[in-house]
């Protein structure tokens, strides 16, 4: 996404083919997935491991959910840059993470292009507030 360097990405989704969706989404914007998780659990670990640029997660997952993973990636990591995805769309749930210290929210559903769109604006106004202070 025009930096230098790829940027790295994170995918956690327990569904396969969305994951695979996902990852061709990021791969066609010129990043490098660097992990895939299936439950909040192992993202937060691949989290650790990998710190990568961009965390695409899905909120409704096993184990540990989405929302849960954020907060504890947050807790450690406040400048994380995590997109929650999720397939139900509610305000509340929207709010829920976008205060808990998500970068932005899509829904599933949304068309590739917009998908990408959203996913560009939202790096670009993360890397212009981490610029301005």
């Amino acid at each position: 996404m025009n930096d230098k360097k790829k940027l790295t990405v994170l995918i956690a989704d327990d569904e396969p083919h969305i994951r695979l969706m996902l990852k061709t989404v990021m791969k066609s914007m010129n990043t490098d997935v660097v992990g895939e998780a299936k439950n909040g659990s192992e993202a937060v670990e691949l989290f650790k491991n990998e710190k990568p640029d961009i965390s695409l997660f899905d909120i409704n997952m096993p184990i540990q959910t989405g929302l849960d993973a954020l907060q504890e990636i947050i807790k450690d990591y406040p400048d994380a840059f995590v997109i929650m995805m999720t397939s139900i769309a509610n305000a509340e749930t929207v709010e829920k993470c976008i205060e808990c210290g998500a970068s932005g929210y899509i829904l599933k559903d949304t068309p590739i292009t917009e998908m990408k769109a959203m996913i560009k604006e939202a790096w670009k106004e993360y890397k212009s507030s981490r610029s301005n202070g």
